[in-house]
């Protein structure tokens, strides 16, 4: 199913240069990871502590891209410069949970009328990760099936506070693409587990 993941190919060859100048002054693949974590916790932190501001929500946008650029280079940087590592594996698939997590739930406070879709979508983020990487021990490829995988989640939430913090009003229509992001994750969970299944034959 459709999804921006699958811009990734372009995404990554922009960010080339970049990637092959960190490496050259030894900058690793987890620090690279470790700092993506960072930026969202901070960012989250900052929308948590000055929620009642709606200007804080232009925080989303200006972080996720850059998280987005950070975690495509830490991949590139183990692939292309020998930086693989067990660790590295588990900080990539722990540090996407917890940058959506932390980014994400402080809006359940910018929202409080929404805060339990707020928390829906995380969930199922959460849980689609999950399934992706489950994937991995029944024999298939770590799967990144949509509709609504990491980069979707992002780009709408991106949007939805670009509109608020620029001043537009957000109600009602926010509840209802929350709760179609949450179902479009309860989806994604679908579709991965499909697909794992699919792929190695199973049932």
């Amino acid at each position: 199913m459709a999804s921006i993941y699958q811009l990734k190919p372009q995404f990554q060859r922009s960010l080339r240069p970049v990637v092959i100048w960190l490496a050259s002054h030894g900058v690793t693949a987890n620090q690279v990871t470790v700092a993506a974590m960072v930026l969202s916790v901070a960012g989250g932190g900052a929308i948590a502590i000055w929620h009642t501001n709606p200007a804080i929500l232009l925080v989303l946008p200006c972080v996720l891209p850059l998280r987005m650029a950070m975690n495509a280079i830490d991949g590139m940087l183990a692939r292309e410069h020998g930086q693989a590592s067990r660790l590295g594996a588990i900080l990539n698939e722990l540090g996407d949970v917890v940058s959506d997590s932390a980014l994400y739930l402080p809006l359940a406070f910018a929202w409080p009328e929404q805060a339990w879709l707020v928390v829906a979508v995380v969930m199922t983020a959460v849980i689609a990760e999950m399934t992706g990487v489950v994937a991995v021990q029944i024999g298939a490829s770590r799967r990144y099936d949509g509709p609504m995988g990491k980069s979707d989640r992002a780009a709408m939430l991106g949007l939805i506070c670009f509109a608020g913090g620029v001043g537009l009003p957000l109600s009602p229509w926010t509840g209802w693409v929350l709760a179609l992001m949450a179902l479009l994750g309860v989806a994604t969970i679908v579709n991965r587990a499909r697909g794992a299944l699919t792929e190695t034959g199973g049932s």
